[in-house]
């Protein structure tokens, strides 16, 4: 149950919407030579009621500003902007035939990596975010459009631009830039990133106890140009002697802050109360005030997991941020969730087998009948690119590994 106060945004035009339309616009069946998928419209889980949840608990303040260790570092490492990072040389190609071993349905656009990034089982895809997302016109200064993804090790996160015009993309080192025996340094981030959401020159990662990390895109550092950088030792990253690394990145991008929830950090599990477990994040543009989305990844057997909105202009400020929507979500084990003209896009996991795409309207009295729908292997995160009436996902499996979208005519 939601609770009946402030944000109405798309809940007219989501109520609106016959379930057939709902079910046209998700993703197709997939060619014949992939796996048939398997397509079926079931009614909302049907968990025991539970309480509607409290906006109080997902109340966000800022901490963490990193502008001294910034200000020092700046003066040591030179500045590149996005546009000279998609162009530099040194990228990597993107491959092909991903789609087919990840089960991508039909009428996907589809991007894949190399085949030491398809393979490796060291790094984990899991976030998706792209140009869509950051601005109103889809592009950046200088022409670029890039998609992005973010991976973990457990230990160390990066970020991928991927330049479909180019088909090519580069690997970026994400940092926590710090003070050491008065010298700026920088150190690694050991979160899962399970989700990021591009904003204006913003980068928000989704950190799963604590709430949100901020990066900006203004603070990205080019080792490879810098006097004091070095793009060497894959084992080293900061300040060592007199140069400065990231795991042989040429770029890294430093964090300028975090969002915490006011009322503390979560324990990692699922509560069904409380501050929020931050599983995914992502952007909504189609509403006239557009909204940071976050949702949690709750087991089976756990409390129900929640969603989540706040108005993405009250993150530009310093005062506290107050959520204005929240419900439980219409099922478990969600990876990822978007929200585009009223309608509700969420990917489900199930393990080793294929995931499901559910898509949902939501009313005052809760979700209403819910299209489900097999898709890829691993489904994460979700990103609306309007210009393309496409929904972008990532596959996170290694060798069953892709960046695909999908149709989706309420993504415009």
């Amino acid at each position: 149950m939601t609770r009946r106060r402030r944000r109405r945004d798309g809940v007219a035009a989501a109520m609106a919407v016959p379930l057939a339309a709902l079910v046209a616009s998700v993703v197709q069946a997939p060619p014949a030579q992939a796996t048939p998928v398997q397509a079926s419209v079931q009614a909302a889980s049907s968990r025991a009621t539970v309480a509607a949840p409290n906006l109080r608990d997902f109340d966000l303040r800022r901490v963490s500003d990193r502008g001294g260790p910034l200000r020092a570092l700046s003066g040591r490492l030179e500045r590149s902007s996005v546009d000279a990072l998609l162009t530099a040389s040194g990228q990597r190609r993107l491959g092909h035939g991903c789609g087919k071993p990840a089960a991508v349905p039909a009428r996907s656009l589809v991007h894949c990596f190399d085949r030491a990034d398809s393979a490796t089982e060291e790094w984990v895809p899991q976030g998706v975010t792209g140009v869509s997302d950051a601005m109103a016109g889809e592009r950046l200064p200088g022409g670029g459009r890039p998609l992005l993804v973010s991976w973990h090790d457990s230990g160390k996160i990066r970020l991928t631009f991927v330049n479909p015009a180019r088909r090519s993309y580069r690997h970026v080192l994400l940092v926590y830039p710090t003070m050491k025996g008065g010298r700026p340094t920088y150190t690694d981030i050991g979160i899962h990133a399970g989700g990021i959401a591009w904003y204006g020159q913003k980068l928000y990662v989704a950190d799963t106890r604590h709430g949100v990390r901020e990066f900006d895109m203004r603070q990205i550092y080019d080792l490879g140009k810098s006097k004091a950088g070095s793009t060497d030792h894959a084992g080293r990253v900061g300040l060592h002697g007199k140069k400065y690394y990231g795991h042989g990145h040429r770029y890294v991008i430093a964090q300028t802050g975090s969002w915490h929830f006011t009322r503390g950090e979560t324990s990692g599990k699922c509560h069904g109360s409380g501050p929020l477990r931050m599983s995914w994040i992502a952007i909504d543009r189609t509403t006239w005030r557009h909204a940071l989305i976050a949702g949690e990844y709750c087991k089976p057997k756990a409390p129900q997991g929640r969603v989540v909105t706040w108005p993405l202009w009250a993150m530009s400020g310093a005062g506290a941020v107050h959520a204005d929507w929240a419900a439980t979500l219409p099922g478990d084990k969600i990876q990822g969730g978007v929200r585009t003209h009223g309608r509700w896009w969420f990917t489900q996991g199930r393990g080793q087998k294929r995931g499901r795409l559910l898509t949902a309207s939501r009313d005052w009295d809760g979700w209403g009948s819910v299209a489900r729908r097999t898709i890829s292997h691993g489904p994460e995160d979700l990103s609306c690119y309007r210009g393309q009436h496409r929904i972008w996902t990532i596959a996170e499996h290694a060798r069953k590994r892709a960046l695909w979208g999908f149709p989706a005519d309420s993504c415009s």
